[in-house]
């Protein structure tokens, strides 16, 4: 393998991202202290993951190939604090879905996993170290400023919770303790970003750099979203459930801005081609009718959007384009997971089928009102039947030891893989 100059790694590393703060820092560690850079990117296993996954694994990639030391933090504690999204009983099952599936994503793509290493959330966010510096960091940060910096990523509700507070604090604190020189991430991420640079040398430690990819619109206009289905290909989806949902997306014709559809081929499917070139050159084949023009390959996603402004490229070849050589690059993750009897079984244990649906019998009412049988901790206080208060105290342990024992946490899962 040909080693890289410096600038060729610098430009690797910023390629297709829609803002970088503070390159300078990107620069120092590659030319002057001539190092490879240390990045983390950060997940919270909440909804199944999505095929907008792609965007960032196409940036790890870039990342490995300009040499980083690449860190995939599972952030196990952060599902949980933002809105109770995901019961505690639920996430240690959830971060080693989302293990298995980054893992098996990157693979299906040609990118070596051998130099990442995972590291779960809750393995050193418990620590005594880790929870004194979340108060130190809560002396410094104001609760206007923690409320700015989650408003795109934590979910806004009417009442909201101080654990949505502390997501962003955890957030930038996770730079220091996973000893990183960049976080990576989504562009809606800004504002955490934001206050990570402003916030930590407030309390002793430096500024980090910031790399974000721009957001990949969903199949029915909007930010995709593992909670919404209608906005996303899930990644275990079968062909035809890849077919129906691309059938149904929105794709106005003559029209690139906001269209799901088109943005999938731009931020996806040229990107993995390009990893898989050995020019580094992409291409997208649309198999169109004889009757239409007959098949074509773009070389380019500059020609793919001339053609299909010029409506030389009509919204129902390009969903079938997209839709062959999607389900082409799904296959192998789902063949992966079909032969994988534990992942299948950690699935179920992090998504528990809903099964048919049973007649409930009359809950006996209890003083004024009821509580849902098996109710989720989560269920129960958006109900009012528990105090926002007490659910910590229900989910995770009065205690660091009761938590780490409901946790479940695996003993290796900071180790390299």
């Amino acid at each position: 393998m040909v080693e890289l100059t410096a600038a060729e790694k610098i430009e690797l590393i910023t390629r297709g991202l829609q803002e970088v703060l503070k390159k300078n820092i990107i620069e120092d560690v590659i030319v002057k202290e001539n190092r490879p850079l240390k990045v983390y990117w950060g997940t919270a296993p909440t909804g199944r993951p999505h095929c907008g996954y792609f965007v960032a694994m196409v940036k790890i990639a870039h990342f490995l190939q300009a040499g980083c030391e690449v860190t995939v933090l599972l952030a196990d504690l952060h599902a949980f604090l933002d809105n109770l999204k995901a019961p505690l009983d639920l996430v240690a099952h959830r971060a080693k879905y989302y293990e298995n599936i980054i893992k098996t994503l990157l693979t299906s793509i040609g990118v070596p996993i051998d130099k990442l290493t995972f590291v779960l959330g809750s393995s050193y966010q418990l620590t005594p170290k880790y929870a004194l510096d979340l108060l130190r960091m809560s002396t410094v940060v104001t609760e206007h400023d923690a409320k700015k910096a989650g408003a795109e990523v934590v979910k806004q509700v009417v009442s909201p919770l101080l654990s949505g507070l502390v997501y962003p604090l955890m957030q930038a604190l996770d730079e220091e303790h996973l000893g990183v020189d960049a976080q990576f991430g989504g562009v809606d991420q800004r504002k955490i970003f934001t206050l990570a640079a402003e916030q930590l040398p407030s309390v002793g430690y430096k500024e980090r750099a910031h790399l974000m990819n721009p957001m990949v619109p969903g199949l029915a206009g909007g930010k995709m979203s593992a909670s919404d289905p209608n906005s996303k290909i899930d990644l275990l989806d079968p062909p035809d459930i890849v077919k129906n949902k691309l059938k149904k997306a929105v794709c106005p014709p003559l029209e690139v801005e906001g269209n799901g559809v088109y943005s999938f081929v731009e931020f996806v499917l040229f990107p993995i081609s390009q990893l898989a070139s050995a020019d580094g050159k992409g291409s997208f084949t649309v198999n169109r009718d004889e009757k239409w023009g007959g098949p074509i390959t773009y070389e380019s996603i500059e020609q793919l959007k001339t053609d299909y402004l010029a409506d030389k490229l009509s919204p129902v070849d390009l969903k079938q384009g997209v839709q062959e050589t999607l389900n082409a690059i799904l296959a192998p993750i789902r063949a992966s997971f079909e032969s994988n009897k534990e992942w299948q079984t950690i699935t179920e244990l992090a998504y528990p089928s809903e099964g048919p649906k049973k007649v409930k019998k009359k809950e006996k009412k209890i003083g004024s009102g009821y509580v849902k049988k098996n109710a989720t901790i989560a269920e129960q206080v958006a109900d009012g039947k528990v105090k926002p208060q007490n659910a910590v105290a229900e989910t995770m342990g009065v205690d660091a030891k009761d938590a780490l024992e409901k946790l479940s946490l695996d003993a290796g899962a900071g180790k390299k893989e």
